[in-house]
């Protein structure tokens, strides 16, 4: 016994089997065009092991190795510029019904743009702190700071 429906597939709108789809509310004239609003930077959708280009022109490199740029002053670029040394860091959680702000003092081991890593000197425990808590930080000595580039000091 023949089944129902068993010589029919789903073809969006109709087409048969080995036609190319068309998409209706397209026409071709208008994917030759381009956009009024189409970006001069590369799309983040490009096709899987494409390259991309770059959004920003290609700069000399100006720092000198083991440094940051000077055009950039991030907290975890200033905090990877003290390394080493010992931190006390104030955080903040929200709706936290046993501590809504909590201190950590530890050394200052890594930091990175979301996240920061001490560890305590009397325990040994380390920790990895997230940015997004973060009130403040102070050092009890002099911090290596690069201002701004650009920056009047």
């Amino acid at each position: 016994m023949a089944q129902p429906y068993s010589n029919v597939m789903a073809q969006p709108y109709g087409k048969a089997m080995g036609q190319p789809y068309e998409n209706p509310m397209v026409s071709p004239a208008s994917m030759a065009k381009p956009s009024p609003y189409a970006s001069p930077y590369a799309s983040p959708y490009a096709p899987s092991g494409s390259v991309l280009g770059s959004a920003t022109p290609a700069m000399p490199e100006l720092t000198p190795p083991g440094q940051l740029p000077m055009e950039v002053s991030y907290i975890e670029n200033i905090l990877r510029l003290n390394l080493g040394k010992e931190a006390t860091i104030y955080m903040t959680y929200e709706n936290n019904t046993e501590w809504n702000a909590k201190v950590f003092k530890g050394v200052l081991e890594a930091a990175g743009r979301d996240h920061i890593v001490i560890s305590d000197t009397d325990t040994g425990k380390r920790y990895l702190l997230l940015m997004v808590n973060l009130d403040y930080i102070t050092f009890d000595e002099e911090l290596n700071y690069i201002p701004p580039f650009g920056a009047q000091s």
